[in-house]
């Protein structure tokens, strides 16, 4: 728990200073340098076991200066875990600390951006959100799993044209071992992708593609190839979201289809609601199921969130509540 003391203590530090903003970090003396972070603390029921969770506690580091900018991210995963099973305790630590993010960019001007370096992976929506405060469920969908890398060390390019809607294209590119191979949902050695959306009022709709060499040893190793379709409408009182893919090896496919489908309504600024049905048949890790989450979400600022759910399965014995406290500073 002293890592939860010291999380406190440099966030009542930065309240002292009149100009800090919850969530936004503290400039560092006058330099195009920021330091901030973020933790979350977690909580799952299931009928034989009770698990509580120091999840995340990330530094970052940001900033920009005239076309280039720059992210820096170094996690704690997964730091304490104590579970309850049948009567009995038992607990584990982890001080690894790994890397998440580190990348820079280059903004050539308003329509073309180059990166390099260890980033997000452009597929989808709900990958380019990974930090636990920022999205409004504990749980991700299963399909952010098992489809394509979560992450992509190397280059990376974006194009943005404007018009009636917003079009951009991304590409990503890499040839090399990961940063960190143990910070990513695959060990992989090269990642070829693309992905183009275009952005009208409300509504938004991407495509990705591309195909990535597959390491890990327990599962097949192998040139593994993905699709994924994604739709976004958004107002000021709703979001519905949804990611529809799948992923084949030469010979296979790994992954039938793996697809959510999410609603969300904004009671007010603090309170927020959401429904989720998840469905997928995963061949290479021998999983399927079908889901539906309810979840509900508090903000007393933008930067806190109070987060509970429950996850119906359709193998009832995967029955779940999850509780989250997340904070960004």
């Amino acid at each position: 728990m002293r890592y939860i003391a010291l999380v406190f203590i440099f966030l009542l530090f930065l309240q002292a200073d009149e100009e800090y903003q919850l969530g936004k970090g503290v400039q560092v003396g006058s330099l195009p340098l920021y330091i901030g972070g973020y933790f979350s603390l977690d909580y799952k029921h299931t009928d034989d076991i009770d698990r509580y969770r120091i999840d995340d506690l990330a530094v970052l580091g940001y900033g920009d200066y005239e076309k280039f900018s720059y992210m820096a991210e170094f996690e704690f995963k997964e730091m304490y875990v104590e579970t309850h099973k049948n009567g009995v305790k038992d607990s584990t630590n982890n001080n690894k600390l790994y890397i998440e993010r580190l990348y820079v960019d280059y903004n050539l001007n308003e329509n073309y951006m180059f990166r390099v370096g260890k980033y997000n992976s452009p597929i989808g929506f709900w990958n380019l959100l990974p930090v636990n405060v920022l999205r409004e469920t504990t749980s991700n969908p299963m399909s952010t799993s098992i489809i394509f890398p979560k992450f992509t060390t190397g280059l990376g390019t974006s194009y943005l044209s404007y018009g009636e809607g917003e079009l951009k294209a991304d590409v990503v590119l890499q040839h090399s071992h990961d940063i960190d191979d143990e910070y990513n949902n695959y060990k992989i050695d090269e990642h070829y992708g693309f992905g183009i959306s275009y952005e009208r009022d409300d509504y938004t709709l991407k495509l990705n593609g591309g195909y990535f060499h597959n390491l890990n040893n327990y599962i097949i190793q192998d040139n593994l190839y993905y699709f994924l379709l994604s739709a976004k409408y958004e107002s000021d009182k709703y979001q519905i979201l949804s990611e529809v893919g799948s992923q084949k090896s030469k010979s296979q496919y790994t992954t039938d289809y793996a697809l959510y489908i999410q609603g969300l309504y904004r009671f007010s600024e603090q309170h927020i609601g959401v429904v989720r049905v998840e469905s997928y048949d995963d061949n290479l890790n021998a999983t399927d199921d079908d889901m539906l989450i309810f979840g509900y979400t508090y903000r007393p600022l933008y930067p806190i969130a109070i987060k509970s759910e429950y996850q119906f399965h359709s193998q009832s014995n995967q029955n779940q509540f999850l509780f989250s406290f997340s904070v960004l500073f």
